[in-house]
């Protein structure tokens, strides 16, 4: 998280509502909801996992055995039958 002073970007008005509630404290502004972003989208790990499901579902479907899976992937037998009867 990158720090800002709000002197920098709030109109003078503004600064002043917010000074009357906090002052020099830091005061962290969330996004807003349509301006959030699904979880690994930015550091790439929802791509990585896309990508371990896909290599799991092509092994399932070459006859690897689900135990075989959960062992290869460490992941639970229970984990593997939902990613390869899942319809991604």
């Amino acid at each position: 998280m990158k720090y800002v002073n709000a002197q920098h970007v709030l109109p003078e008005e503004l600064l002043q509502e917010v000074q009357r509630y906090v002052q020099g404290e830091t005061l962290y502004v969330p996004r807003t909801v349509h301006d959030k972003k699904r979880w690994g989208t930015v550091s790439g790990g929802r791509q990585l996992l896309e990508q371990r499901n896909e290599a799991i579902r092509l092994s399932f479907a070459k006859g690897t055995r689900v135990e075989e899976l959960a062992a290869d992937y460490h992941l639970a037998v229970t984990t593997i039958r939902k990613i390869v009867y899942s319809s991604n």
